[in-house]
């Protein structure tokens, strides 16, 4: 029988980890908008979602400034 490991997942910076679900709840909502022809709603969600990681990606790659 194989053997099993227990991975411990840490979830690192809570901010950035917030972030990255609102990014991905924006992408959600994006694609239903677009879905239902609301193409105006779906862009502004797709715009608010590429904002969002580049304000994560600037606090992931740099801890110290958002301080």
């Amino acid at each position: 029988m194989g053997r099993t490991t227990m991975v411990n997942f840490t979830t690192g910076d809570p901010v950035a980890v917030a972030l990255a679900a609102l990014a991905v709840g924006l992408f959600a909502v994006a694609l239903v908008a677009m879905s239902t022809d609301r193409l105006t709603a779906a862009g502004m969600s797709f715009l608010a979602a590429s904002i969002v990681i580049y304000f994560r990606e600037r606090r992931v790659a740099d801890p110290d400034a958002a301080e």
